[in-house]
């Protein structure tokens, strides 16, 4: 404080010497100072920085680390011995406390509550007749547990007896809770009791560690309890992995010797690091357990947005849980390796942070993957939609992968873009050189935006839809899907052709709306006109009868009448108008029936012939002409 009024003073002293003369161009900033050196919180600040120490070395740091774990060991097993004399002291201060206030014994407190807790629920469950579902057994726990609350917050306890029946009350709860979740969760009964066994014993050993300050037992007294907790959990863990579970010899090895180094980390004091351990040896199990249950508690159709919901959001639960208790252990514990280190502290917490974002991108994406899936997989049942809902159904398979892909990429850049900045990563020059990226790709790839950008007006337009079938210049085929660039066209002899938006151009939509199907037959001369239309129009009523392909028509098969003379008959033509994509099949059918129908009438079919008339000079030279011409108009034909 001397250094700083000395500066005060001859900082005044300055400016009352120079107060006749003009003010210097720094004037300003050196009464600022001034200001600033007064304010009682900046000296304040000052002090507190001149006091503190500084940063000793790595080598330091990890000497005093070990000398420290060596003095915590050192105390609990020099505190073993007095394990019995502490804990006796303490239930006899707990039960003093208790009857010093007109109580019984906390124990006795404990059954009376416990006995509150059990008729309100044996109560509960004769009015809901005995059902046994999972709702049912965490209702008559809530039951249980409001019963037990209401009394023992009703009365007024000692500070002891209310620490003590408090933790008592909180682990069996707990033990409860998690009973009822693994019977829902686990199949095999001998699973299930080492699993309650040794849930039950670390409930009692987290509730010995929380209790002990409260009713006044020696720190050192309350690790080496815990020390011998955590040596029992080991061994029930060690024996449900030997005799438990299903697993080869070496996977088996493998689990104990982590739950041992797990164990030697716990007991000299790397407590976050252990809790590191413990989510990685436990997680990939307990997710599974998780989502199985889930999957089964939501009674929702496979891959619905249901049961999405339910899987993926339990198992970020369990996940934000181990993650929130992480955070919990490396801000309060003072052996944690990031302890007492700003950077490794915002690292750790980064990363914690990352996570959360993770969890929460995926859930986000199965949601909408399971929704787009859902829709894309839905099918009409009962009657055939109509045109309109036809149309929609189409419209809606062919934008919503396109949709899906670009929704994935959405999130993962943004999920991306988020984790780095949580990270501390600048992500602004990062955005920056992203859009100048993006105009280099622009101008280095004229061919791929083009195809884009093509892509996205083909759908604005609504110029085809998967399951279509289109002609464009010599491509032609049913649209099977699309990606970001290019249609995929299936040929209806089978072969498959990828084509570029931009090399599409004019698009020939052959399944859009309906179809007019024209054809030709070609009669004799001699035909009745008439007859062949009456005939054409019985057909036409018959194929519209027909359950079969009668709701393809739209308008029946109807002749239009003579189209022209032939050279060997009459030409008649023919007309119907079909949902798309069925005509040819229609047409397949008309035919059969028209030749039946005109065979049936006496109506004959015009063929090619030739007439051969006088001397046979004449009649040769006549069919060589005739011959020569039929060559002719086939080879025409053929080039056509």
């Amino acid at each position: 404080m001397r250094w700083i009024a000395a500066i005060a003073l001859f900082l005044v002293l300055a400016i009352n010497a120079q107060a006749q003369t003009p003010a210097a161009p720094g004037q300003q900033k050196i009464d600022e100072l001034v200001r600033l050196l007064q304010d009682p919180e900046v000296q304040s600040l000052l002090e507190a920085r001149k006091s503190q120490p500084a940063p000793e070395p790595p080598e330091e740091m990890l000497f005093a680390w070990k000398t420290a774990m060596r003095a915590r060991f050192d105390a609990t097993l020099a505190a073993l011995p007095r394990i019995p004399a502490e804990v006796g002291a303490a239930a006899t201060r707990t039960r003093q406390d208790a009857l010093s206030a007109g109580y019984a014994p906390v124990f006795v407190i404990l059954l009376c509550l416990l006995a509150a807790g059990v008729i309100a629920e044996r109560l509960y469950l004769r009015a809901r007749a005995g059902a046994a579902s999972l709702t049912t057994k965490f209702l008559s726990l809530a039951v249980f547990t409001f019963s037990m609350g209401l009394v023992f917050f009703a009365l007024r306890w000692p500070p002891l007896t209310e620490a003590t029946l408090m933790l008592a009350l909180a682990g069996i709860i707990a033990f409860r809770a998690v009973s009822i979740a693994i019977d829902f969760a686990v199949t095999r009964p001998e699973i299930r009791k080492r699993i309650r066994l040794f849930l039950g014993v670390l409930i009692v050993a987290m509730a010995s560690a929380m209790l002990a300050k409260p009713i006044g037992i020696d720190p050192a007294v309350s690790r080496a309890i815990s020390w011998c907790f955590s040596l029992v959990l080991v061994i029930l863990a060690i024996e449900g992995v030997v005799s438990g579970v299903a697993m080869s010899l070496k996977a088996r090895l493998a689990i104990v010797l982590s739950v041992l180094i797990l164990w030697l980390v716990w007991s000299i004091g790397l407590t976050g690091l252990f809790m590191i351990g413990v989510y990685m040896l436990l997680l990939p199990p307990l997710l599974k357990i998780v989502g199985n249950a889930a999957e089964t508690a939501s009674q929702a159709e496979p891959r619905s947005v249901r049961q999405v919901l339910f899987v993926r959001g339990s198992r970020a639960i369990v996940l934000l849980l181990a993650v929130a208790s992480l955070a919990a252990v490396s801000r309060t514990s003072t052996t944690s390796i990031i302890a007492g280190n700003p950077a490794a502290q915002a690292i750790a917490y980064g990363l914690l942070k990352s996570v959360i974002v993770l969890l929460l991108a995926d859930l986000v994406w199965h949601l909408s993957r399971a929704w787009i899936d859902r829709m894309l997989a839905s099918a009409p049942e009962g009657a055939a939609p109509s045109p309109a809902e036809s149309a929609r159904r189409a419209r809606v398979r062919t934008l919503l992968p396109i949709f899906r892909n670009m929704l994935a990429v959405l999130v993962a850049v943004m999920a991306a873009l988020i984790v780095l900045a949580q990270l501390g990563v600048e992500i602004g020059p990062l955005i920056a050189g992203a859009g100048i990226f993006g105009v280099a790709l622009g101008f280095g790839s004229q061919t791929l935006v083009k195809d884009v950008i093509s892509g996205v007006f083909y759908m604005l337009d609504d110029a085809f839809r998967v399951g279509e079938y289109i002609q464009s210049g010599s491509y032609k085929g049913t649209v099977e899907g699309f990606s970001l660039r290019s249609v995929r066209l299936r040929h209806h002899r089978g072969p498959v052709f990828t084509v570029p938006f931009g090399a599409l151009g004019a698009v020939e939509n052959m399944s859009r709306d309906w179809v007019i199907d024209k054809f030709r037959i070609s009669v004799g001369f001699d035909t009745d006109i008439n007859k062949a239309r009456k005939i054409a129009k019985a057909i036409g009523a018959e194929l519209q009868a027909d359950p079969e392909v009668g709701p393809l028509f739209i308008e029946p098969l109807k002749m239009k009448g003579v189209e022209e003379f032939g050279d060997y008959g009459i030409v008649l033509s023919f007309a119907m108008t079909t949902v798309p994509g069925q005509q040819t099949y229609i047409r397949r059918k008309a035919y059969l029936m028209i030749r039946e129908a005109f065979k049936a009438a006496g109506i004959a079919f015009a063929t090619p012939s030739v007439q051969v008339g006088g001397d046979e000079k004449t009649g040769a030279a006549a069919a060589m002409i005739a011959a020569r011409d039929r060559q002719e108009k086939t080879a025409t034909a053929a080039e056509g």
